[in-house]
């Protein structure tokens, strides 16, 4: 990840410690090892995203790196969210816990969701994210910009 490039500007701000799991690997440790990155959309899609994520994370000898971009309204300070970042992290953390795997997780507090992943992500990143099985929906828009970017997208149906 590139945090130190990107961490504290005026439009992002990281704030979820490293380890989300135990025993989940450092942010510089096994740099061969094949990253997927989870894209938090809401609790049902990132779930279902979560547990594809695992399914294929076990297959691969992959890594596991939840990311939840959450937006911060221009007229808020980022360093003081209308949600407290104890609550997001709560929330992270469950989420996390419900696969196996050790699970990284990353709250990055920004202006704008669709620039902070593509500054984020790697060049060609697998990305699972979840949502509604609707073409129009929010999740499928950002799947359908993340794969234009040239990223390996996956899309998880939630129930």
């Amino acid at each position: 990840m590139i945090d130190s490039l990107i961490a504290n500007t005026d439009w992002v701000r990281w704030v979820c410690p490293e380890r989300t799991t135990p025993g989940a690997p450092a942010a510089d440790a096994e740099h061969s090892r094949i990253e997927i990155c989870v894209i938090f959309t809401d609790s049902t899609g990132t779930l279902a995203a979560l547990h594809k994520a695992d399914r294929l994370a076990r297959n691969l000898g992959a890594r596991l790196r939840l990311l939840w971009p959450y937006e911060v309204p221009y007229m808020v300070s980022l360093t003081n969210p209308p949600v407290a970042v104890e609550f997001l992290e709560g929330q992270l953390r469950a989420l996390a816990s419900s696969v196996p795997m050790d699970t990284a997780g990353h709250i990055i507090l920004c202006r704008d969701k669709r620039r902070t992943l593509h500054l984020i992500l790697k060049p060609g990143s697998i990305v699972v994210l979840g949502g509604g099985k609707l073409w129009w929906s929010k999740e499928q828009k950002l799947a359908r910009d993340l794969k234009k970017s040239g990223h390996q997208v996956i899309f998880a149906n939630a129930e």
